[in-house]
């Protein structure tokens, strides 16, 4: 479905779970996801939840802009898109790229959700993190999405499961490449992210619980960034899984469903 922003532009979504769910659950993808990444969690959450999958402008089947947009400026797009559907008591779950548009929204748009969930996302950046952004960007303007994917796979996926792939790294690459962003828009993506600040005195004025999930393995969201997110938030729960690294959404489905299920059924009982 396609839903109008201000300016014109069209922003995908897709609806999915039970249309009498209590609850709904919203999922803003990782950098080059589109909404083809939550796959794995939509039969078991969608009989319980309303389930909201967005592609952020530049991503999958939204539109590109003519610039790009900053972290809060997506978090506008999606508060226009969610003022505009009819939901019941929502969480706000974002993965990275999307996790960092989360946090802003969550800032900016007091009211609009009950909950949030960051996944593997950054409240801040570092030297390493910004060497691995390059190296990617380099990759992309050398060889396309395909040579930045395989730039990019060993910074995003656990050593855990390489040495025990779900999908092997060579299908994980073929599925990639088929639904592959074009450089224009992912350097567009990429752009927010440069110009992003530490943003963790920001996160203190957030008022609604936020779990914040980060894997182990993850070199690019590091461990450190969660626990830096967790005691910024007022009311917050932290989960370090073991043996994950940063693609939550592909590499631990189980594990991630489980979270955000009890997660959900704790606001549930203070709603």
């Amino acid at each position: 479905m396609k839903h109008s922003l201000p300016d014109g532009l069209q922003l995908y979504y897709e609806l999915h779970g039970s249309s009498d769910a209590t609850q709904a659950i919203v999922f803003l993808n990782g950098l080059s996801q589109s909404t083809a990444a939550w796959a794995g969690l939509v039969h078991a959450l969608g009989k319980k939840y309303r389930l909201i999958l967005v592609d952020l402008l530049f991503q999958g089947q939204s539109d590109a802009a003519p610039e790009h947009r900053s972290f809060d400026a997506h978090a506008a797009d999606v508060a226009d898109l969610l003022q505009s559907l009819n939901l019941p008591d929502t969480v706000l779950a974002g993965i990275s790229y999307g996790g960092a548009v989360a946090q802003r929204f969550l800032v900016n748009h007091p009211g609009l959700v009950q909950a949030g969930a960051l996944l593997s996302t950054f409240p801040y950046k570092d030297a390493y993190f910004d060497a691995i952004g390059y190296s990617w960007e380099a990759a992309l303007k050398v060889g396309g999405y395909p040579l930045m994917l395989d730039v990019m796979l060993p910074t995003v996926l656990g050593r855990s499961y390489f040495l025990d792939p779900i999908i092997s790294i060579e299908n994980l690459k073929n599925s990639k490449a088929n639904q592959s962003p074009t450089p224009e828009n992912i350097l567009k993506l990429t752009q927010a992210t440069k110009e992003s600040g530490n943003y963790l005195e920001h996160l203190k004025r957030v008022q609604v619980p936020v779990l914040v999930v980060q894997g182990e393995e993850d070199p690019l969201c590091t461990v450190e960034m969660g626990k830096a997110m967790y005691q910024a938030l007022p009311n917050a729960e932290l989960e370090i899984l073991p043996n994950v690294g940063h693609t939550l959404n592909l590499e631990c489905i189980p594990e991630l469903i489980q979270l955000l299920d009890t997660f959900a059924a704790k606001i549930r009982q203070v709603v």
